[in-house]
């Protein structure tokens, strides 16, 4: 088998259909792949989908959860000499998506690549398609010069992950430090922006802080000097909020976005402050809170 689409899900069912059919139709050329989906306790028809779609089932704890560990287990049940994340609220865009993921590892180019993350129109609050184009533009970069790197859109070489693994106990961002790891023994990273997904984010004003809470907290071990204070939450808020309102305004969605980009932008920034400023070590409920967002 050449690749291996891993999916992690938790109640998944409003997208999973969209998502599995639009990787039964990828255009593969000479690779073969299978979807490897791992779920940890859905109760909405998640898994009798993803049996319809003839996928490998595997499942992990509550208990268990962590986000690297799930991969983890989702890469061990694997049998692709190319792993493929995708976030269970992810839709491919286009039948190329696959393959142009993947390329890049076949050839040697990199180790680890990462897609293109796009809106869907409708369904995304405004101030994250302004993140998406901040961190996910037009243009390719192969192989590029830091370790970023994001999950939910993503392909890493089997042999590289045998070798390194998913760390299980930070709260997020498993995929950079998974990356910075590669990138300091001098391995590459690529994004190729021909890879594209619609990223569905669906969350309450308490799930986005609690999100970039947890990615705070997991940065301070990936970059200790990053730290934030209490006057850069206000500052980065009040820039965030002005730079999406005039976004905004030129689109002519000011008035139907600017409550929600307040909202979205006060949410980020306080989680982020929370979670970088967190030291101390997490108690049972705070791991649930951190690792089982849902």
């Amino acid at each position: 088998m050449d690749i291996s689409v891993v999916i992690r899900t938790l109640n998944e069912a409003k997208w999973l259909p969209e998502l599995l059919a639009a990787v039964q139709a990828q255009n593969l050329r000479e690779f073969t792949s299978e979807v490897v989906l791992v779920d940890s306790g859905s109760t909405d028809g998640t898994l009798d989908i993803a049996k319809s779609f003839g996928c490998e089932i595997v499942t992990i704890s509550k208990a268990d959860f962590t986000f690297g560990r799930s991969l983890n287990v989702g890469c061990d049940a694997a049998t692709g000499r190319f792993l493929v994340f995708i976030s269970g609220h992810c839709v491919p865009v286009g039948s190329d998506w696959l393959y142009n993921l993947c390329k890049p590892l076949d050839e040697g180019t990199c180790v680890y690549s990462y897609g293109r993350q796009i809106e869907r129109e409708g369904y995304s609050k405004y101030s994250e398609k302004q993140l998406f184009l901040k961190y996910f533009p037009e243009n390719s970069r192969m192989p590029q010069a830091d370790f970023f790197c994001n999950n939910a859109n993503s392909a890493l070489s089997k042999i590289f992950w045998s070798q390194y693994k998913f760390d299980e106990e930070v709260t997020g961002l498993e995929d950079m430090v998974l990356a910075k790891q590669l990138w300091q023994d001098g391995e590459k990273i690529g994004y190729v922006a021909d890879a594209v997904v619609e990223h569905i984010h669906e969350e309450t004003w308490g799930q986005v802080k609690r999100r970039y809470e947890r990615e705070a907290l997991a940065l301070q071990g990936i970059m200790p000097e990053v730290h934030v204070n209490i006057g850069d939450f206000l500052r980065y808020t009040l820039s965030g909020i002005l730079f999406d309102c005039a976004a905004a305004l030129q689109e002519r969605r000011f008035w139907r976005s600017a409550l929600e980009i307040t909202m979205f932008r006060t949410m980020q920034y306080w989680g982020t402050y929370r979670g970088n400023n967190e030291h101390r070590k997490l108690s049972r409920k705070a791991k649930e809170r951190y690792f089982y967002p849902r």
